[in-house]
């Protein structure tokens, strides 16, 4: 299967939930602190309680490429451990100039072999076209963010009265010819979604912002479901992974993930 092809059969089957792996060392339960490898033990764990639930699992290179050597070699155990028929997402924001992104695209998907990448387009097109240029692949681009400072850039007005963001959707369904392109739209600016359902079109959706960032799950499904938009994902990091510090954290993740999809697909119908 490509990546559009395993995105659609987990939605088709009820799962919505992205399993956001940002892993941070510190906050791993203690009782794995003497395991030799904690953040591969607890990675290891967390997926093997969620994976029959999970849409996909994203990992952010950031916490993983902080390590040095052992975080690579950590990122590559990971990626081991994730089912195949499941979608793997490389959370980089990547995009540079033509031979750098070239690189970054064939690290992401030849080298560690993810399904999918987070973009930044700030560059332009160009920038993102070794990516685009993978028709098997699937790329999530940044549109409207969840963090406060989006507003800086994102909600600026242009001339022709429109966002920003909202041009911007515009030009990533104008590239979309490879049906390989999806966008990053924050679950904490609904209001904002609820605008835009018209002009994101049949773009995937990989939507963060729930859990630690509040944002509200059965808001979420309800106005996505109700407007005809069944392919997406909706990101939960610390909300799944950190869930309990006990021994049967992996458990109290699973039943975590399990919450949150009852929640979303008591609204499907």
């Amino acid at each position: 299967m490509n990546a559009l092809q395993k995105l659609n059969s987990a939605n088709v089957s009820g799962k919505f939930i992205c399993v956001g792996l940002d892993t941070d060392p510190k906050k791993i339960p203690s009782l794995l602190s003497t395991h030799p490898n904690p953040t591969v033990e607890f990675n290891k764990k967390i997926i093997e309680a969620t994976k029959e639930f999970a849409a996909d699992y994203k990992l952010n290179l950031a916490f993983y490429e902080s390590e040095g050597i052992t975080g690579i070699k950590n990122l590559e155990e990971t990626l081991s451990f994730i089912p195949k028929n499941i979608l793997s997402i490389a959370d980089g924001k990547r995009g540079d100039i033509g031979n750098t992104s070239e690189m970054y695209a064939k690290s992401v998907f030849d080298y560690f072999k993810f399904d999918s990448a987070t973009l930044n387009p700030f560059m332009g097109k160009d920038s993102l076209a070794p990516f685009l240029s993978r028709t098997d692949k699937l790329n999530f681009i940044l549109a409207l963010t969840s963090n406060p400072g989006s507003a800086d850039f994102q909600k600026l007005h242009l001339k022709s009265g429109e966002y920003l963001f909202q041009y911007l959707i515009k030009k990533v369904n104008s590239w979309n010819e490879n049906q390989n392109c999806g966008i990053v739209f924050g679950a904490t600016n609904i209001s904002e979604l609820k605008d835009n359902i018209e002009i994101i079109n049949n773009l995937p959706l990989l939507i963060p912002g729930v859990g630690a960032q509040d944002g509200n799950p059965e808001e979420l499904s309800k106005l996505l479901f109700s407007n005809g938009i069944k392919t997406f994902l909706i990101n939960v990091s610390r909300a799944i992974l950190y869930k309990s510090s006990a021994e049967n954290f992996a458990e109290e993740a699973k039943n975590e993930i399990v919450r949150l999809t009852k929640i979303i697909s008591q609204n499907l119908h």
